[in-house]
């Protein structure tokens, strides 16, 4: 089983990275502020006005070290990588699956269905951990309303009907997230999903979140051949990630929703620490963007049996199984994708 690696995430402004022998050095304003062997790292992510020197991304291609820039409030920018090591025709193979409308159909209907089973378990879990919660009905109901598109998805159907479903489930299941939210109401409520920017701290929240879930998932794609750019329910578009859009989405409720949540009910992050900017979008303050780093890092340590595999896992490689699971799908090896559903 592949090891969990570290991820050096950097969020000082003018942070310049180098290379030193074997060794990746963090310097600011000239001095050394930090010095990582490169064996111990699997990505390097990179947040607004931090450099990086060629020497620097050439030891990262060779040693499979994937490298990303994002602004400050985490919108991809770019990405470094070495030498493709993709196989062709496992690629050829996923090229004609997305190709085919009745498989790609059949491939995006598995990764709703487990998408809206864990959006399920959320919101039954927040039931059954506040019984006596006013709002327990109302997420009664929504999970309800999920167990009918559930039912909806049991035999294959279009493209577009999963489409629809995936949508109204997602509309069912955000109407109530609000519900979720426990303290701190003042400074974090949840009225609609908003992107591009978002438009209030709980969005801000999970636009961070979900950015850091789809750089995991399409390293891990690449990790195994795949290409993340051509997936089933995400249609190709000019610089989209279309299967790692794809393949996150059964993981968004697990490792982004719940540590979105569990960090505001827990109050490890506070309102103040957002600000609203001249153009309405919601940002981050430096302090805030560690805390939620040094979380989410801590959330991939954390270990759980993996439904399909049997085997003990850090939550850190969930991407890296399915991954996985879908290129033995695509070699034949497996009869269809196990998507990650959690119980």
């Amino acid at each position: 089983m592949k090891h969990l690696l570290n991820t050096l995430y950097v969020t000082t402004q003018g942070a310049y990275l180098a290379k030193e022998g074997e060794t990746v050095l963090v310097r600011v304003e000239g001095e050394t502020r930090l010095q990582v062997p490169i064996h111990t790292l699997g990505n390097i992510v990179c947040f607004g006005q931090v450099s990086m020197s060629p020497f620097l991304m050439g030891l990262c291609g060779e040693r499979n070290v994937a490298v990303s820039f994002l602004t400050e409030r985490g919108r991809f920018l770019a990405r470094v990588q070495g030498p493709v090591s993709g196989n062709v025709l496992l690629r050829r193979e996923q090229y004609r699956r997305a190709d085919d409308p009745e498989t790609a159909a059949e491939m995006a209907r598995v990764m709703v269905i487990a998408k809206i089973a864990n959006c399920r378990t959320v919101l039954l879990r927040a039931i059954r951990s506040r019984p006596e919660d006013t709002a327990t009905g109302t997420l009664a109901e929504a999970a309800e309303g999920l167990r009918q598109h559930l039912q909806e998805l049991t035999a294959p159907v279009s493209l577009e009907t999963v489409r629809g479903k995936e949508g109204d489930a997602a509309r069912k299941y955000f109407s109530v997230f609000d519900h979720l939210i426990t303290v701190q109401k003042e400074d974090f409520f949840f009225r609609e999903r908003s992107r591009r920017p978002p438009l209030d701290n709980i969005n801000a929240l999970l636009s961070f979140l979900y950015t850091l879930l789809a750089h995991d998932m399409r390293a891990a794609l690449e990790g195994v051949g795949l290409d993340p750019a051509v997936g089933f329910l995400h249609r190709d578009r000019p610089g989209r990630s279309g299967l790692a859009l794809d393949m996150m989405e059964e993981l968004r409720p697990y490792l982004a929703d719940r540590l979105a949540l569990s960090l505001v009910n827990l109050q490890q992050v506070k309102g103040k620490g957002f600000r609203r900017t001249e153009t309405g979008a919601v940002m981050m303050d430096d302090e805030t963007r560690k805390e939620v780093l040094m979380a989410y890092q801590k959330r991939k340590q954390e270990e759980i049996t993996h439904p399909f595999l049997g085997e003990k896992i850090a939550i850190g490689l969930l991407p890296h199984c399915q991954a996985l699971l879908m290129a033995r799908c695509l070699r034949g090896d497996l009869d269809g994708y196990p998507p990650f559903v959690w119980r």
